[in-house]
């Protein structure tokens, strides 16, 4: 017997995750762009904040947590003050590191940064991404 995956069923169970870890409504954006537009790492994405938005309303997970994007953003809550919905788009993004991180894959490896480069770094860079990107 074989166990057939609804893909549907995986998108809205998905969708419904983000949007419980984030406590936002996903639909509310209605694609303005006014995030992307302001976001200072959308340079250095390769998914724009209101395209993640978007990706997560049509429950495109593994877009999404493939993406660069979602480590790229420094939470600087620029998007969610130029949101005129009032979507709280670093939310969004918290919550797409945090379906990652729960299933325990790391994306910070200490080990692979020489002794130099620890000593220069200040504490407080390590410990946030520790925070950020370690489950």
């Amino acid at each position: 017997m074989t166990v057939s995956i609804n893909p549907d069923k995986t998108r809205q169970a998905f969708i419904k995750k983000v949007e419980s870890i984030s406590r936002q409504n996903l639909k509310a954006c209605y694609q303005c762009g006014k995030c992307s537009a302001g976001c200072p790492m959308a340079a250095h994405m390769d998914i724009l904040p209101n395209q993640v938005i978007r990706y997560a309303q049509l429950g495109m997970m593994n877009e999404l947590l493939d993406s660069q994007s979602i480590w790229n953003c420094v939470s600087c809550m620029t998007c969610n003050s130029r949101c005129p919905k009032s979507v709280r788009i670093a939310e969004v993004f918290e919550a797409l590191r945090q379906v990652l991180l729960r299933r325990r894959e790391d994306h910070l490896f200490t080990q692979k940064l020489s002794q130099k480069t620890l000593g220069e770094l200040p504490p407080i860079a390590l410990i946030g991404s520790f925070r950020k990107l370690t489950s």
